[in-house]
């Protein structure tokens, strides 16, 4: 194998929660509420210091999409995937974006997404307003959830 060069990424920065070699900057988040695998995920317009899987076409929830599963390129760690190709033309606009679920990164503060902060739909906020998600539910929009 080569010599393993890495991207340094200059500003706040999202890093793998197991070696901490910085994935993405905080200002090419496209998306904090996108959904996958019923976890939160961020979606990413670019990431650095991740490797390829295979291309492979998934059936989603939102539709059939040719996607490659990206992994830490220090410690192997998969991260989540990017979007190669859409079949749905509603979709179209994904591809070539990256999704890395939010339990395998760390936040630009350097600390780890807890899955008791996950807003469960229905639910309702300790100041007694219902979630995002449930307003975004009974409007009918805005949440794009990909069951991988």
């Amino acid at each position: 194998m080569g010599r393993l060069f890495l991207v340094d990424l200059e500003g706040r920065s999202y890093s793998c929660k197991h070696c901490r070699t910085p994935l993405a900057l905080k200002a090419d988040v496209i998306s904090k509420y996108f959904c996958s695998r019923n976890r939160r995920a961020y979606l990413f317009y670019n990431v650095e210091n991740v490797t390829f899987g295979p291309r492979e076409d998934r059936m989603m929830i939102t539709g059939k999409h040719t996607v490659a599963d990206i992994y830490c390129v220090v410690c192997g760690s998969i991260l989540g995937w990017k979007y190669i190709y859409a079949y749905v033309k509603a979709h179209k606009y994904k591809e070539g974006w990256f999704v890395i679920e939010r339990c395998k990164v760390l936040n630009p503060a350097g600390t780890p997404y807890e899955a008791i902060q996950e807003a469960q739909v229905g639910h309702q906020a300790p100041n007694g307003q219902e979630t995002w998600m449930a307003q975004e539910a009974q409007a009918g929009g805005g949440i794009d959830v990909d069951n991988a």
